[in-house]
């Protein structure tokens, strides 16, 4: 079992009003949340699968670990981690994911799926995050496959403003899943290379975003997006996903496969949710790797 990633911190237990007392599980004490985040969960009620078990640090490595350690300790689904700030966030590839404190929203949440549906968390992550940030923020995200959110165009010509990464195990408790997602709220200093091609809600909208209010926004939208893969919805979740990443269907992109570069013309997601490029040799069905948008 492991136990609390090096760094994180820890509080005093306590109770936040309808979502009730936060309690520990194992080595991991959970504590209050700021006002900002608690004000709209509690607005929540016991309505949303993951609004009552959030757990916050005002700092921690990484959001994915925490949550992945709650998963070993044999934690329920529904359980929440969020941070002000990561000082070891990451995305895919193994990637470094620059989190400064107090300017996104870093979370990661625990599922226990079955495995029909544990294959399109991820697609039906970036639904949800992007109708969150619609309904919050009023702006009209891009989705491009497969866990990235942009603004303005999509992923040639418009900037990246959230990510999301999906990690798996297998603990006593069963199989697991942690999806984390980080959103960049508030304009922040970035490495001059990631400021070409990140941004920000308040720097695309000029006018605050409430960091609360859309956190809050992203966990409802999470669990109507679970709810409906769990009920065999796949087909609206696929076709939200559809719609929101059209900017990017007819673009070029290149990857490597077996160490050989492919090219082809992006066309759609199938039923799976891996993405179908069109090639010189026909469609080839895409899982996993980097693509390049040319």
């Amino acid at each position: 079992m492991r136990g609390v990633p090096e760094g994180a911190r820890t509080g005093t237990l306590g109770t936040l009003g309808t979502l009730g007392t936060l309690g520990t599980l194992g080595t991991v004490t959970l504590s209050h949340l700021p006002r900002e985040f608690a004000e709209p969960l509690q607005h929540l009620g016991d309505g949303c699968l993951f609004a009552s078990r959030v757990s916050w640090h005002a700092e921690t490595g990484s959001t994915n670990a925490d949550a992945a350690a709650l998963a070993e300790a044999g934690a329920e689904e529904g359980c929440v981690v969020l941070a002000d700030l990561q000082t070891a966030g990451r995305g895919r590839l193994g990637r470094q994911w620059i989190s400064p404190a107090g300017s996104g929203i870093y979370a990661s949440v625990l599922f226990r799926p079955e495995p029909r549906v544990a294959r399109m968390l991820t697609i039906a992550a970036g639904v949800a995050l992007a109708e969150a940030i619609e309904t919050v923020a009023g702006i009209v995200p891009v989705l491009k496959w497969p866990n990235d959110v942009y603004l303005g165009g999509g992923p040639t010509s418009g900037r990246k403003v959230a990510g999301i990464l999906a990690e798996a195990g297998v603990s006593s408790e069963g199989t697991w899943a942690v999806i984390g997602f980080g959103i960049n709220v508030l304009p922040a200093s970035f490495p001059h290379q990631l400021a070409l091609r990140a941004t920000s809600l308040e720097s695309e909208l000029g006018r605050p975003v409430d960091r609360g209010e859309l956190f809050a926004a992203c966990l409802v939208q999470l669990a109507a997006r679970y709810a409906d893969l769990r009920a065999g919805r796949r087909q609206n979740v696929i076709g939200a996903w559809r719609q929101r990443a059209s900017p990017t269907f007819g673009r070029l992109v290149e990857w490597v496969d077996e160490g050989a570069t492919k090219a082809g013309v992006v066309r759609d997601i199938d039923d799976e949710g891996g993405l179908l490029v069109d090639t010189e040799a026909g469609i080839v069905r895409v899982v996993s790797g980097e693509l390049q948008w040319l």
